[in-house]
């Protein structure tokens, strides 16, 4: 089966990618664009990154967001209960574990996308049409070459 190659086979660390990502994502949330704001403030309130009761209250104050509330997010996201818990393991994950953020950049640009509601389904495509599987929140998406 063959496996696209990786498209952050850079000597960036985890740590570093994850730096960058949290300000990307700070300048989207602040932006006056809702479209480019609302998702990051939906995934904010979702990691309860801020202690505020409703997505429209965070949206409003949107502004007043820092980057701690960004690594908050992301420690969220990817399974652990601070940044500082994230900031000690991290290093030790693969890669490929940040995959899902290296989409939203659009480092899979060069690979077809095919995107599935649940994990089983994509891997269930992967194992009969190959490619690569990258988990996204509750979906997944292959990179076919």
């Amino acid at each position: 089966m063959h496996s696209p190659s990786h498209p952050s086979a850079s000597p960036e660390t985890n740590t570093d990618f994850l730096r960058r990502y949290a300000r990307l994502m700070l300048r989207a949330a602040r932006s006056e664009q809702p479209s480019k704001a609302l998702p990051v403030v939906r995934r904010v309130h979702a990691a309860r990154a801020v202690p505020v009761e409703r997505v429209t209250e965070l949206y409003h104050v949107r502004e007043t967001l820092q980057l701690k509330h960004m690594f908050r997010t992301l420690a969220i996201e990817l399974g652990y209960d601070s940044w500082d818990a994230c900031k000690r393991d991290i290093e030790r994950q693969p890669a490929e574990m940040l995959d899902r953020f290296r989409l939203d950049l659009g480092a899979f640009g060069d690979y077809e996308h095919i995107w599935f509601s649940d994990l089983p389904s994509a891997q269930t495509w992967q194992r009969e049409h190959g490619g690569r599987v990258v988990t996204y929140g509750s979906q997944a998406v292959v990179m076919a070459t």
